[in-house]
């Protein structure tokens, strides 16, 4: 029996009106499922936390054990989850296998949180016992969007859920159903309390109800930089915990002693995986002037060896853009980069809303393909001659999300990145990695820190609370 059933795949029912799950590679609708208002999320909000308080007295140990069956279920259910995120979120069918590798792990690292140590004990001037201890927030609003659905939902809703929190999810509508639908059936299926978790697919106004409803004091948000900024100040005003994942044009900086071979395969992989459709995506290739000339033949070919087309009935290595409006935002890019002088050596086409890997060659700061986040699959290439030039071009962007290096001397890859701004760094590796137990997130225009994996999500998802205990009622002088 499948996990999914479009008759049934919504049990709460919602006000927003109908929208189609329609498959980008061949504009098929695969089914309709019901958008959220903002009446639905204030119904939800006081629906979770209502709930929310026996969830968090539950053991820590019952609330594991969901978490560990959550995981499991990801695995067990991978053919039907893999098709689904194939087919609406464009994703080639190994893209799909580390999403589900990943929500899996998501789950179990979060079973872990539900046992680590809660506070600590203090000493204190008083006769007294002194101590802290993290208590779950409440209920957590995540805005989750389209470009990898379930990873960028779960790695909220799981740490969330595990921590004894209440959870609003709202997926992108383009992927309301891998990004949202399934997290909600997996969780149902694992034995999660009726009422804790509720998916939301909506527009802006659904988003902004969420952001400012009084009964949801933390939102975890992944997206663009403008939403974000929007999300923040909207958060700020409510004195709310927000939690920005947001975007990024991140540097792969090549440097004169560097494996040519072995770069070229790690800035193919980090500018046209997923087609390019990551935060972290190799958005700048900044190469030695000695290996400029190579690398850019080398990349170029590569780009033209990549096959693009229906990642569910072919085996490629591309699939589609998620939909027109991004395909134009793409395209529009990649044409202003050449009317200002980069010279187009690959790609700038498209079919449908198949785009081809493209590569732009002598880019500079007036390049907006290289000055501007694309989230399409475009490598801008630029040399410098120094390491010093190397550091100034690296840190000369208003985002820092991630960076890679590729060198020979790992020592002196580590000291150039101490010199670069950037919440993540890989040595020897393109800018696109992702694992459960690390944590996530970028600096300046890129968000505000690592907030999410790992440790960081006990900061993410619980308050502090200070608690004193006296044997008999403290004496004041009044």
């Amino acid at each position: 029996m499948p996990l999914l059933d479009p008759k049934t795949w919504q049990p709460v029912r919602l006000s927003g009106g109908e929208s189609d799950v329609v498959e980008p590679a061949t504009g098929e609708t695969l089914g309709r499922v019901t958008l959220a208002t903002a009446d639905d999320v204030g119904t939800a909000a006081r629906t979770a936390g209502a709930v929310q308080t026996a969830w968090a007295r539950t053991p820590h140990f019952v609330r594991a054990a969901v978490l560990r069956r959550a995981g499991d279920l990801f695995a067990a259910h991978a053919d039907e989850l893999r098709e689904w995120l194939v087919r609406e979120s464009g994703s080639i069918p190994g893209k799909a296998d580390f999403e589900l590798h990943v929500a899996a792990q998501e789950c179990y690292e979060a079973a872990a949180l539900a046992s680590r140590p809660a506070g600590q004990v203090l000493p204190s001037e008083a006769p007294r016992l002194s101590y802290t201890r993290r208590v779950p927030v409440g209920v957590v609003g995540v805005i989750a969007p389209f470009n990898a659905p379930l990873i960028l939902s779960i790695r909220s809703v799981a740490p969330a859920l595990a921590l004894g929190n209440g959870v609003l999810l709202k997926p992108d509508p383009r992927t309301a159903v891998c990004g949202g639908l399934s997290l909600a059936a997996v969780f149902a299926e694992a034995g999660l309390p009726e009422g804790l978790l509720h998916v939301l697919p909506g527009g802006v106004g659904a988003g902004q109800a969420l952001v400012a409803d009084p009964d949801v004091p933390v939102v975890s948000f992944t997206g663009s930089t403008a939403a974000g900024r929007a999300v923040g100040e909207a958060a700020g005003r409510g004195l709310k915990r927000a939690h920005l994942e947001l975007g990024g044009n991140s540097a792969l900086v090549v440097l004169e002693d560097a494996d040519l071979e072995g770069a070229v395969a790690q800035a193919s992989w980090g500018s046209f995986f997923h087609q390019g459709q990551i935060c972290i995506t190799t958005g700048r290739h900044l190469v030695h002037a000695s290996l400029y000339d190579e690398y850019v033949e080398r990349l170029v070919a590569k780009a033209e060896s990549l096959t693009v087309g229906d990642p569910h009935r072919e085996q490629v290595q591309l699939g589609p853009i998620i939909d027109r409006s991004q395909l134009d935002k793409i395209h529009g890019l990649v044409e202003a980069s050449t009317a200002s002088g980069a010279k187009l050596l690959a790609g700038g086409t498209h079919h449908d809303l198949f785009y081809r890997p493209t590569v732009l060659a002598g880019a500079d700061d007036d390049t907006p393909a290289y000055a501007e986040e694309v989230f399409g699959p475009v490598a801008p290439v630029r040399s410098f001659a120094t390491l010093e030039e190397a550091a100034a071009l690296a840190s000369a962007s208003p985002y820092g999300l991630s960076l890679g290096i590729v060198t020979r001397d790992t020592a002196l890859g580590i000291q150039l990145a101490d010199r670069i701004p950037t919440g993540i760094v890989h040595i020897n590796d393109q800018t696109v990695n992702d694992e459960a137990v690390a944590p996530f997130g970028g600096v300046a225009a890129s968000g505000t820190g690592a907030r999410f994996g790992g440790e960081a999500n006990l900061d993410a998802f619980t308050v502090i609370r200070w608690t004193t205990v006296r044997r008999e009622p403290a004496d004041h002088p009044f």
